[in-house]
């Protein structure tokens, strides 16, 4: 088939196969991929011993073809945060790591072999990402980091004590078009296993049509009255 009639996604496939032909790029996204957190220029320039804009540049070819986020860090202390990059939660699985389907698959396996519910084993999925640091803004990051790392794009609004983390996009739409209430259920699950043993709630997560995303997931950060 010639280029002018190939389909959008195969289009997209061979710009993240041509990025990941140069071997130093590929070492760069396989590093992102095994790290438990975001890393950021200056990590990767000492892991790779080159210049930092060498470094630039290769994560910008990773990110314009899709295996690649960037982020700016959460602020700490006096200057700008840095930016940070990921792995793209929406990376296929041929490039060596789990793609959203697949980390769905997983999800849904362990509720049949188990016969748990949605919500249980999204919690234990979820406590993988428990930061160390109980406090509320902590623990706010890590529920908003659990949900970048499923692919949701959230954004957070803050009212007070209250918080919602709005889900800007929905990655398993065609799951959640079918069974919204086990789709759903696994990721209330998730963010409830990311806030467990601290004093944020999540409430619960209000659910939007998943072509339009918007889902909320309500949290409250005020300690029980």
């Amino acid at each position: 088939m010639s280029a002018v009639g190939q389909a959008p996604e195969s289009t997209q496939l061979q710009k993240q196969a041509r990025a990941l032909g140069d071997p130093t790029r590929h070492a760069i996204f396989r590093a992102l991929a095994e790290s438990a957190e975001p890393l950021d220029v200056a990590a990767l320039t000492t892991r790779f011993g080159l210049h930092h804009n060498a470094v630039r540049q290769h994560l910008a070819k990773l990110v314009d073809a899709g295996l690649v986020v960037e982020a700016q860090a959460p602020a700490a202390g006096r200057g700008r945060p840095p930016h940070v990059y990921r792995v793209d939660p929406s990376a296929d699985s041929r490039w060596g790591v789990t793609g959203p389907y697949e980390r769905l698959s997983h999800l849904l396996v362990e509720i049949i072999r188990t016969g748990d519910s949605p919500v249980d084993v999204g919690r234990r999925a979820g406590r993988k990402y428990r930061v160390e640091d109980a406090e509320p803004e902590a623990v706010v990051e890590g529920i908003t980091d659990a949900m970048a790392r499923e692919g949701f794009d959230p954004q957070v609004r803050r009212r007070g004590d209250s918080v919602d983390i709005v889900l800007d996009t929905c990655p398993f739409l065609s799951t959640a078009l079918i069974d919204p209430e086990t789709a759903c259920a696994l990721h209330l699950g998730i963010a409830q296993g990311v806030a467990e043993c601290t004093g944020v709630v999540v409430d619960e997560l209000v659910t939007r049509d998943p072509r339009r995303a918007g889902c909320r997931l309500r949290l409250c950060t005020a300690p029980p009255g």
